[in-house]
């Protein structure tokens, strides 16, 4: 059974759903071409295993990914990654898994931990939380990156610069804080890292020039070591703080076969190593492993066979199961069977073939055996 709670009681007034559309249109008429606009869009949704009474909570803090956004002011994916991954849990515990997804679309690093983690960290601190996620710093990325590419005269490196530094700053305070406040019951912390959206689109050159070369410079050049930078301090500050850390960009970006014939699947190659320097691990992104990296919107499984992972948007996660209320009419709280039930050798018949149901694996992999 299926239950559905928020939007409804809005929709009981006519007068009322349509002032609130009227209110939508002009918000998006006079945001649209902020860089900066942000959407909250919250959802409580419970993994209901038959047969049990126990339930534990999965909290999620993020941005647009872990909100499931897909283009809509109004709804989101139901499944996205952090449901996903409370479907694995559900199966591995024999329990019924509240996913609670506490998410800002458009939100930088900055906003999530303070408005998010630190103004919402009521949700990670119930006695049923077992599992605390967060990810962030795709909206610093992509801001500091639209600013780059709107330069012209000398390139100006400082945006992109910074957007590194404050993905430091607050990945860091982000795990301090969770450790400092979570439950003390809670059995796993783990961060996602960030894909590269726009890969191929970003094989182009740049409209400023650069001050040592004079020349104009290769935007995917440019962008690819800063993310790599983020990417590299997410998982290691997971190291040193008792969190896991759940490559996404390996995930997405690397085949699920060996492309170079270096004897490593190209995922498992891209992949952060514990304990690596920054300098090594930028480098065999950028450099040594560069020619396996390949945008996700046809993330290869094999020689023949690819999925699109990324949506028309060329940013967020595709998805399937459906989507739920999610944003400028409040959120859903609702229960529902899950898809599957158990899974053979630990994936889902789909584990591989959408964004969001890959992130979730990749959480999954590093699930507590018992709650």
């Amino acid at each position: 059974m299926q239950r559905i709670t928020g939007f409804a009681a809005l929709m009981a007034s006519p007068l009322r759903t349509a002032l609130r559309l009227l209110a939508t249109l002009a918000l998006l008429g006079l945001g649209a071409g902020a860089a900066a606009n942000t959407l909250t869009q919250n959802v409580s949704w419970t993994i209901d295993r038959a047969g049990t009474t126990a339930k534990y909570r999965v909290v999620a803090y993020g941005d647009s990914i872990y909100a499931g956004y897909n283009g809509s002011t109004l709804n989101a994916a139901k499944y996205a990654a952090p449901t996903v991954d409370a479907e694995y849990l559900a199966a591995l515990w024999n329990a019924d898994i509240e996913s609670v997804r506490r998410a800002k679309s458009g939100a930088v690093a900055s906003d999530i931990y303070n408005n998010k983690i630190v103004a919402e960290r009521s949700w990670m601190q119930a006695a049923s939380t077992r599992v605390v996620t967060f990810e962030m710093c795709g909206n610093d990325g992509l801001q500091a990156r639209s600013s780059f590419k709107s330069q012209t005269g000398t390139c100006n490196y400082t945006g992109l610069n910074n957007a590194v530094n404050s993905c430091k700053t607050y990945v860091a305070a982000a795990m301090d804080y969770i450790n400092a406040n979570a439950y003390a019951g809670v059995k796993l912390k783990i961060i996602s890292n960030l894909h590269y959206p726009g890969y191929n689109a970003d094989n182009v050159q740049s409209s400023c020039t650069d001050a040592g070369t004079g020349t104009r410079v290769n935007l995917q050049q440019v962008f690819l070591p800063k993310l790599a930078s983020m990417n590299y301090w997410m998982c290691e500050y997971a190291r040193q703080k008792g969190f896991q850390c759940a490559d996404s960009f390996a995930q997405y970006m690397g085949a699920d076969y060996d492309s170079n014939g270096d004897g490593r699947i190209d995922v498992d190659g891209l992949r952060y190593v514990a304990g690596e320097s920054e300098a090594s691990y930028v480098t065999r992104i950028t450099s040594t492993l560069r020619g396996t990296i390949r945008d996700a919107n046809a993330h290869f499984v094999s020689a023949s066979s690819s999925y699109d992972y990324i949506q028309s948007d060329d940013t967020h996660p595709t998805y399937t199961g459906g989507t739920v209320n999610a944003g400028l009419f409040g959120g859903t709280t609702g229960t529902g069977a899950a898809r599957y039930t158990s899974f053979t050798g630990g994936k889902s018949p789909i584990w591989n073939q959408y964004g969001h149901e890959r992130m979730g694996w990749g959480l999954s992999t590093a699930n507590p055996a018992a709650p």
